[in-house]
């Protein structure tokens, strides 16, 4: 009876799962931190910072929004935009170069 009850109001997950999910984001925010610390610079410090963020923003979005225990559908409509917008990115900044060659060669390299 306290069974079907617990699903009229809807479903508990264990303590456990959020306290491991903490410990990671915890775990993640001292790497990112560290990043600083050593003060690396360049390519590894923006993808080291990058990797972490969406390491960060991935467990949250799938334990405490619940996100992993949705639909697929839902899960789709919510992660597709985001690489859509990645990969638009990506190709706004190799059309860059081809944008900044044809200024130079137009309006005289300085």
């Amino acid at each position: 009876m306290a069974q079907a009850a617990a699903h009229a109001e809807g479903q508990q997950h264990p303590i456990k799962l959020y306290l491991v999910v903490w410990g990671w984001l915890f775990i993640l925010s001292i790497g990112s931190y560290l990043v600083d610390y050593f003060a690396l610079q360049g390519f590894l410090r923006w993808s080291l910072i990058l990797t972490f963020m969406t390491l960060k923003a991935g467990l949250i979005v799938a334990v405490f929004m619940h996100m992993a225990w949705e639909r697929l559908a839902l899960s789709y409509a919510i992660l597709v935009p985001p690489v859509f917008v990645l990969v638009f990115v990506a190709i706004m900044a190799l059309e860059s170069d081809y944008t900044h060659l044809m200024r130079v060669v137009f309006f005289g390299g300085g």
